[in-house]
C-alpha cells in the first residue's frame, strides 16, 4: 500500500531564505523608492538602491562577488547584510549619500585596475 503524499510534499514551508530574499525585493522594490520621493535622495530607482547596498555590502562592485541576479545568488549573511544597511538608511543611522559615494568609488577603482590590466 502506497503512503499517501501530504500538501507539503507538493509545496513545502518557506525557508527563511526565501523569507530574506522577499524582504529584499519589497525593500529596493517599494519601500525605498517610496521614501525617496519624500527625501533628498541621490537615487529614486529600485536598480540603484540594489547597487549601491549590494556594493557596500559586498566592498567592491557586487558583480564581483554575485552572478546576476543578485536577489536570487547572493549569499544569505551578504543579502542580509545590505538589507541592514538598506534599514539604516530608512531610519537615518546610515547615510544614503555617503553610500553612494562608496558603491560609485568601489566601481571608478574596479574600471581603472581593468584599463590598466
Amino acid at each position: 500500500m502506497r503512503p499517501e503524499a501530504s500538501t507539503a510534499d507538493f509545496f513545502p514551508e518557506p525557508s527563511c531564505d526565501d523569507d530574506l530574499r522577499l524582504r529584499w525585493r519589497r525593500l529596493v522594490d517599494v519601500t525605498l523608492p517610496e521614501a525617496a520621493k519624500r527625501r533628498t535622495w541621490p537615487v529614486r530607482y529600485n536598480h540603484c538602491f540594489a547597487r549601491i547596498l549590494l556594493d557596500c555590502a559586498v566592498g567592491a562592485p557586487w558583480r564581483t562577488a554575485i552572478e546576476p541576479p543578485a536577489w536570487r545568488r547572493a549569499p544569505t549573511p551578504l543579502l542580509a547584510r545590505a538589507i541592514a544597511l538598506g534599514e539604516d538608511c530608512l531610519s537615518g543611522a546610515a547615510d544614503l549619500h555617503e553610500l553612494n559615494r562608496q558603491s560609485l568609488a568601489f566601481r571608478r577603482t574596479a574600471e581603472t585596475s581593468l584599463r590598466e590590466a
